[in-house]
């Protein structure tokens, strides 16, 4: 299949697409979707071509308007969007997407708009988990009123409702944090209790009628500073693994997702879903689960052998790189939005 990927940002906080493309570039034609020139995997290589695409904030209109142009010089037959903010037209849109000939593997809107932060509650209750205490906020002086409850002491998690999160340790930092994530992506901005425990994060894909087609859990061992893990371990966590059949179930998910969560003896307390791959997506596949290419059997009506056994054990180590490219590449992508 030729497939568009995006998500091509492969720096210390990288998005998913390279991995992806790096998970089913054997098998498949791909063509990079960026939002930025200055990209790593515009220039790595990894893609046939790449495209230059409008902000999701500009709206559907500029989206179908460059997926038609890229659709009649490319001829695509599938998508794999990767971005938080990307997602929402995605999903909103995928009948008319697909009607150009172009295949998603995506839940449905009522599924997405399920696991938006300040809904998990819930979500969290139906499958036998815990929610961490939270507060939806529109103000500073919310803010400040519940950091003055005695119940409530630092740390606090301050999170945008779709994406971002912060750990503040005192009044100023919750104020800061507060309008670092409400200035970039709006109200409302959750404020949440901090939870102990072994962060562990499952990645799944749902087949779309109730199946848990794989999945792979990790146990963070070290992260950046905003959360991404830098090293991580392989844990076989048979209670996760149930609520990720559960959830897909529940659900009907169809495309990959991601639980994190934190668990503490027999307690597990949901603290996000993400409904993507992420960013450590290769790492299931080296060691035998490859995430992204069930999710491109899905696209082409195949139905994938659930898989949800894997090596114990098996470490996951991120590190940076450097290469050398063109600036000519850089000014040609600019200037004319394609590679």
């Amino acid at each position: 299949m030729k497939i568009a990927v995006s998500g091509l940002n492969n720096t210390d906080n990288p998005a998913p697409g390279i991995p992806v493309i790096k998970s089913i570039q054997k098998s498949n034609e791909i063509i990079g979707f960026s939002y930025d020139p200055n990209e790593p995997g515009n220039y790595m290589g990894m893609c046939e071509k790449t495209y230059l695409m409008p902000y999701p904030s500009l709206g559907f209109d500029e989206l179908k308007e460059r997926l038609e142009y890229i659709q009649n010089k490319e001829g695509l037959d599938a998508i794999i969007p990767n971005l938080d903010a990307e997602l929402p037209l995605y999903i909103k849109y995928q009948d008319e997407i697909e009607k150009m000939g172009i295949k998603l593997c995506l839940p449905s809107l009522e599924n997405f708009e399920l696991r938006n932060k300040n809904k998990l509650d819930p979500l969290a209750k139906q499958l036998s988990m815990t929610y961490p205490k939270t507060y939806e906020i529109s103000s500073e002086k919310e803010l400040l009123d519940i950091i003055d409850q005695k119940e409530n002491q630092f740390p606090l998690m301050i999170k945008g409702n779709y994406y971002k999160a912060y750990m503040a340790h005192n009044k100023e930092s919750a104020i800061e944090n507060f309008y670092k994530i409400s200035n970039e992506w709006g109200f409302p901005v959750l404020v949440q209790e901090v939870v102990q425990g072994e962060e562990l994060n499952l990645v799944g894909v749902g087949g779309g009628k109730g199946t848990l087609v794989g999945a792979v859990a990790i146990k963070k061992l070290t992260t950046t500073e905003i959360g991404k893990i830098w090293t991580g371990v392989t844990i076989q966590n048979d209670r996760l693994t149930q609520i990720a059949q559960e959830f897909v179930k529940h659900t009907k998910w169809r495309g990959p997702f991601e639980l994190e969560c934190i668990v503490n003896k027999n307690e597990v307390f949901m603290i996000e879903i993400n409904p993507r791959f992420p960013a450590w997506i290769y790492f299931a596949t080296e060691i035998g689960v490859n995430l992204p290419q069930m999710v491109v059997e899905l696209m082409e009506g195949k139905q994938p052998t659930p898989q949800l056994t894997y090596p114990q054990n098996k470490m996951y180590v991120r590190y940076t790189g450097e290469f050398v490219t063109d600036f000519t590449d850089f000014m040609k992508l600019l200037s004319t939005k394609e590679l």
